[in-house]
């Protein structure tokens, strides 16, 4: 099995920083991806940032210029920084990873953290 632990995150006023970190581990033969959603209350969950195995980064038009997404690949962990935060970035942030499981039948499939909460004061 695989198992994803975020950390992070919290209560912040407008224009604050905050760092969310998330740690892979279990049943890995190599992650393809990772990334960062988030969920708001009474909305979808959205992508906020990606990376992939290659380095090649996405974010969502929101949060580019503000927030920088990194990995370290050999240990399986992954961060977002998170800059000049607004209200409107408060939600629950979730780490996810597109991981390809060691073993006799190695398979593909995403897995999802617990969650941490970003509150953002105006």
């Amino acid at each position: 099995q695989v198992q994803l632990v975020e950390s992070g995150g919290g209560l912040v006023q407008a224009g604050g920083s905050l760092r969310l970190s998330c740690v892979a581990s279990g049943s890995i033969a190599k992650i393809n991806a990772m990334g960062w959603y988030r969920q708001a209350p009474g909305k979808q969950r959205e992508l906020v940032a990606s990376i992939s195995s290659g380095d090649t980064t996405n974010y969502a038009d929101s949060v580019k210029g503000r927030f920088t997404i990194a990995a370290d690949n050999a240990k399986n962990t992954w961060n977002l920084q998170t800059n000049s935060l607004k209200p409107e970035d408060t939600a629950v942030y979730y780490c996810n990873a597109d991981v390809v499981t060691r073993g006799p039948i190695p398979y593909t499939a995403r897995y999802w953290g617990q969650g941490r909460q970003v509150t953002v004061l105006s």
